[in-house]
């Protein structure tokens, strides 16, 4: 019996737990605004769009990673630190 009352008051908070969720689309509190428009451009973004990284944000990468063990270089600004 009380593996059951368990069971049941776990599921019960997850229930309301999954409950919580905002489906809504953005919007500002009320009494603010959404920032303004970036220089050049002509509308202010809406809460979608500030959602979405720039590719600043998200770089690629552009190293090539080695596909087998290779010997490093010699790095000549590796220098031990002063003092």
């Amino acid at each position: 019996m009380n593996r059951f009352r368990s069971i049941l008051l776990l599921s019960g908070a997850a229930a309301i737990l999954v409950g919580c969720g905002n489906r809504g689309a953005l919007q500002p509190a009320k009494g603010e605004a959404l920032p303004p428009p970036v220089y050049g451009e002509m509308k202010t973004p809406s809460g979608e769009d500030l959602l979405v990284p720039s590719s600043q944000a998200m770089p690629e990468r552009s190293d090539e990673l080695l596909r087998r063990s290779e010997k490093r270089q010699d790095d000549e600004f590796d220098l031990p630190p002063p003092g």
